[in-house]
């Protein structure tokens, strides 16, 4: 490892932005791109430290703010550290504490010093500043730190997002100043800017500027509620201008396409608790029309397949069927078994991102995924075609891939070609898009999509998800049509019977 920091980092094969690394860090390598679990209070919920061993997974995430909280910095390094304290032997990431300016935004004030919090737990407020979330995380001794930010809510605009990406850039150096462990901690630096690309730039500008100290890079402030056709832009805006031999992450990604999408544009680590959060309302990852599988769901209560047979984690092996599952879902311990194939399945999925990189079928493996998860031409959210034509995996994801809207999948991904088996079929004429997380984000449950022109930069966004928007338009009309077909079919049977 060299001298300015305690990682090497080592890109393996590229298609166009998109690339396979091997990151290493001081409890080993890691493998790009990679997944991160988040055990948020140095735990991951529902599973065990051997659990994620076994598992496979290079790298978890913990937070400072929330350990600083409870048992307290002190306490975690009279104890050896984090890694000691958990029972776990490879590498940990501690995000800074900035995210809950967000996450607690009633509980918290930022100023020119840092962030005051008003403790949910007793009341007192802790000022948290750049050196003292540096102080904290050097106590924890994670492999990965990361400098406290300003952080806004995503679908923030105004002079509040310049002033929290130009205070971003101030704390950075006031973190590095105080960062007293760089030979077995990785300090990295979050780019912020809001939605307004132009911002974006200036703080990768200003990075770079600094960039003989910086090991690493994070893309922060994102995974919101913002529009999906502007989270993949200004993911590739700053991977286009980043360093190429520098490790970059896209903090709070967690939806598998989101995954895949942020890797073709050249990103290479990504964290969320969606996976074990989803998994706890028994809700579950797999290569299926939408990507999930909802067990609690009455539908399930007989299926004698597993969630996911090219699944290799033990609960896909033939040990628990979807009726078991179901069964479980409602009670205590059927979250934990979710959660324990939720993340096999994201290890799984980042690995065949690596391995499809490397044997050069990078573009077949996107379009065998998106082709399941999206069996339909409606299916597909545009926000998806156009960052994959952007990203070069196709010229024009839905003419080439839905050719007549021909219909495929579900099968040994190594059959590109299969064909739409009989439950979809039913739905081949019904133009409405399967439910997904993927469209409801698209949509963007927080609101944001009220104001159809959104500024970014100097430019001026063309109407986004109009195709989804329509959508909706034509399955209230039907809904409409068929309410008032039902009352004149009610009235005339009130006209027959006098």
């Amino acid at each position: 490892m060299s001298s300015a920091s305690a990682l090497q980092f080592e890109v393996e094969a590229k298609f166009n932005n998109a690339r396979c690394a091997t990151l290493t860090l001081p409890h080993g390598p890691c493998r790009t791109p990679m997944f991160m679990p988040v055990g948020t209070q140095a735990a991951m919920k529902g599973l065990l430290s051997h659990q994620m061993e076994d598992l496979d997974v290079d790298l978890m995430l913990s937070n400072t703010y929330w350990l600083s909280q409870n048992p307290g910095a002190d306490v975690v390094a009279s104890l050896g550290g984090l890694h000691k304290m958990m029972g776990w032997v490879r590498n940990i990431l501690t995000d800074s504490g900035g995210f809950q300016m967000v996450s607690l935004l009633e509980l918290s004030s930022v100023n020119e010093d840092g962030v005051t919090f008003k403790s949910p737990k007793d009341g007192k407020m802790t000022l948290l500043t750049p050196e003292e979330s540096i102080g904290i995380q050097n106590k924890l001794g994670a492999d990965i730190i990361m400098a406290l930010d300003d952080v806004v809510p995503s679908t923030l605009t105004g002079p509040r997002v310049s002033e929290a990406q130009e205070r971003t850039i101030r704390w950075l150096d006031r973190c590095y100043d105080a960062h007293k462990r760089p030979h077995d901690q990785n300090l990295f630096a979050i780019v912020q800017g809001g939605l307004d690309l132009n911002l974006r730039r200036k703080c990768v500008e200003a990075f770079i500027e600094r960039d003989s100290k910086i090991p690493g890079y994070a893309i922060g402030g994102l995974s919101g509620g913002e529009e999906k056709d502007i989270f993949w832009r200004i993911v590739q805006l700053a991977c286009s201008l980043l360093p190429p031999n520098k490790p970059r992450y896209v903090m709070g990604v967690g939806y598998p396409v989101d995954i895949l999408i942020c890797s073709a544009l050249g990103a290479d680590m990504f964290d969320c608790v969606y996976p074990a959060r989803t998994a706890r309302f028994g809700t579950a990852l797999s290569d299926v029309p939408g990507g999930v599988l909802k067990l609690r769901s009455d539908q399930y209560a007989e299926d004698p397949r597993v969630i996911d047979p090219g699944c290799k984690c033990y609960i896909c092996r033939g040990a628990y069927t979807r009726a078991r599952l179901h069964q479980l879902a409602c009670k205590e311990g059927g979250g934990e078994l979710i959660t324990y194939h939720n993340i096999a399945y994201m290890m799984n999925l980042t690995s065949r991102l690596r391995t499809s990189l490397r044997s050069g079928e990078f573009p077949s493996f996107v379009r065998w995924y998106i082709r399941t998860i999206f069996p339909r031409r409606i299916d597909c959210p545009q926000w998806v075609c156009n960052a994959l034509v952007s990203a070069g995996i196709s010229k024009d994801v839905k003419i080439e891939w839905y050719p007549q809207d021909e219909q495929i999948i579900i099968g040994d991904q190594s059959h590109i070609h299969l064909k739409l088996d009989n439950e979809n079929k039913q739905n081949q004429n019904e133009q409405i898009p399967i439910q997904s997380p993927y469209h409801v984000k698209e949509r963007n449950i927080h609101g944001a999509s009220k104001q159809r022109n959104i500024k970014i930069g100097d430019n001026q966004n063309d109407e986004i998800n109009k195709d989804v928007l329509n959508v909706g338009k034509n399955k209230r009309k039907r809904e409409n049509e068929t309410q008032q077909n039902q009352e004149s079919g009610k009235k005339r049977q009130r006209q027959d019977s006098q």
